[in-house]
């Protein structure tokens, strides 16, 4: 079995236009939200081995938080700059060069290709809020093989 989360990025700060898209930071509910969806996760007994995210401060900033709420080691949780603005594709991509031994893995990153992906995976999520987590499981042994399968369990939660 594999896990994938998928997490949207929390609610970011827009107050500064003077900053690039990339480099916008969270905002104070975005700040509250990512631990609260992390201790959300580990008491549903879900806890990633990996974590890949976007390079994005927003998406960076959210992928640390959860991090370290669920107290995980350092180089579990790797930047990889395809996923800022990534596609479903590309977000699978990335999915499937994790390496096999990872049971779970999460990826943060933003919309529209986290909505996309969550709607492909599920039939059923239309829309991923700011920090919401999607949890898909599949019955396979390879990351390889998440493209092509369907998942045998799935669960939105959200902040709201």
């Amino acid at each position: 079995m594999k896990t994938l989360v998928l997490v949207r990025h929390a609610k970011s700060a827009w107050g500064d236009p003077t900053l690039a898209d990339h480099d916008r930071p969270l905002n104070d509910r975005g700040r509250r939200d990512a631990p609260e969806m992390a201790t959300r996760l580990r008491e549903r007994g879900v806890v990633p081995d990996a974590i890949r995210s976007s390079t994005a401060v927003r998406a960076r900033t959210t992928a640390e938080a959860m991090a370290g709420t669920l107290d995980l080691p350092a180089g579990v949780l790797l930047l990889d700059e395809r996923l800022y603005g990534a596609g479903p594709d590309t977000i699978l991509g990335v999915v499937a060069e994790l390496d096999d031994e990872v049971g779970t893995a999460m990826v943060v990153a933003h919309d529209p290709g986290m909505s996309d992906l969550a709607y492909r995976l599920s039939g059923e999520i239309e829309h991923m809020p700011t920090c919401a987590v999607a949890e898909f499981r599949f019955a396979v042994w390879s990351w390889s093989e998440i493209p092509d399968a369907a998942a045998v369990a799935v669960h939105l939660d959200t902040p709201r």
